[in-house]
């Protein structure tokens, strides 16, 4: 089967040496197969989101040297491949997953989920008590009648996921050592990452999934809809982070490392793309380079595993 990756940046924010990193790393994945490439916004959080974040993300992506097969462009906004197009879509794999019993009803809010002491799985959000899971008919009933408002959580049987992952080997876990049952529609009607990605990924055939080490509890999750709604799964490939001097990984937050930041301040693409080959060991010192002569050194079940500091001297190499 041909392979088929994707690029699914969220427009909340300007992308930053992280994203390009994720980026590259899934690019190259594709190219070095031959593969096709897909451009999808995830524009769930439509407070945050806007077409100035969409358009300055394409924008990157070109600069960095990177294309895409499908999708929208700067140039031409196709909306099957913005999130906030497909909620449709969503509630219609929701109703299937209700009618096999695998979707029930929630009450709880979250001063309720940290009243039961639930812990924090980092990325995984909160650990889920069960507390709605074995509400009668009659008591979900009474309960929208007196004005409540109810997510919708899939219902977890206890069964492991494994899959291998092509960047961390073998891996296996249950819904339960990921946060329980998890939200898959909040009570205003938005749904959660959990189902849209899922129902995104198998309905446009994606077959490889490439990105950050930090999502990987959401991996379970995700083949747990999959599998439910008889989609394919594909392959996963969960890629070490980018660090900044304060120790986190590099997010929105890091402003001065944004790639409209760098580009502004005269640092040139193939200057990036040289240090993030450099830290993927496809090159064995900074030098600029443009992706396509990366394509075929790169190989994704090689790609080192830790996470890498960005330091002082490699911004200074950058901007030198």
């Amino acid at each position: 089967m041909a392979v088929r990756g994707r690029l699914a940046p969220s427009p909340t924010g300007m992308a930053h040496l992280g994203n390009a990193w994720a980026f590259l790393t899934a690019w190259l994945a594709v190219r070095s197969q031959g593969g096709e490439l897909v451009l999808r916004m995830e524009d769930l959080d439509l407070e945050r989101s806007s077409v100035v974040f969409m358009q300055l993300l394409m924008s990157d992506i070109r600069w960095l040297g990177l294309d895409w097969d499908e999708g929208p462009t700067p140039e031409r906004e196709l909306a099957q491949y913005h999130q906030s197009n497909r909620f449709g879509l969503y509630e219609e794999m929701l109703e299937r997953l209700r009618g096999s019993g695998l979707a029930y009803p929630c009450f709880c809010s979250r001063k309720d989920l940290l009243l039961a002491s639930a812990p924090h799985l980092g990325d995984a959000g909160h650990a889920y008590p069960g507390t709605c899971r074995h509400l009668s008919p009659e008591e979900v009933r009474a309960r929208l009648e007196a004005g409540g408002r109810a997510a919708w959580r899939f219902r977890s049987d206890g069964r492991a996921y494994e899959f291998n992952d092509l960047v961390l080997g073998p891996q296996r876990a249950t819904l339960e050592e990921c946060g329980g049952d998890f939200s898959m529609r909040r009570p205003d009607g938005v749904f959660s990452y959990q189902l849209a990605v899922s129902v995104d990924d198998g309905l446009m055939g994606i077959t490889q999934v490439v990105r950050g080490r930090d999502i990987l509890p959401s991996t379970p999750r995700q083949l747990a809809i999959l599998d439910a709604l008889g989609m394919a799964r594909p392959a996963y490939a969960h890629i070490p982070l980018l660090m900044g001097e304060d120790g986190e990984r590099l997010a929105k937050r890091h402003a001065s490392l944004s790639l409209d930041a760098l580009r502004t301040r005269g640092v040139r693409p193939w200057r990036v793309i040289g240090l993030l080959a450099s830290i993927a060991g496809l090159i064995d010192r900074r030098e600029e380079v443009h992706p396509r002569d990366l394509v075929p050194l790169f190989d994704i079940t090689k790609l080192r595993c830790h996470d890498y500091p960005v330091s002082q001297a490699d911004l200074d190499w950058l901007e030198s």
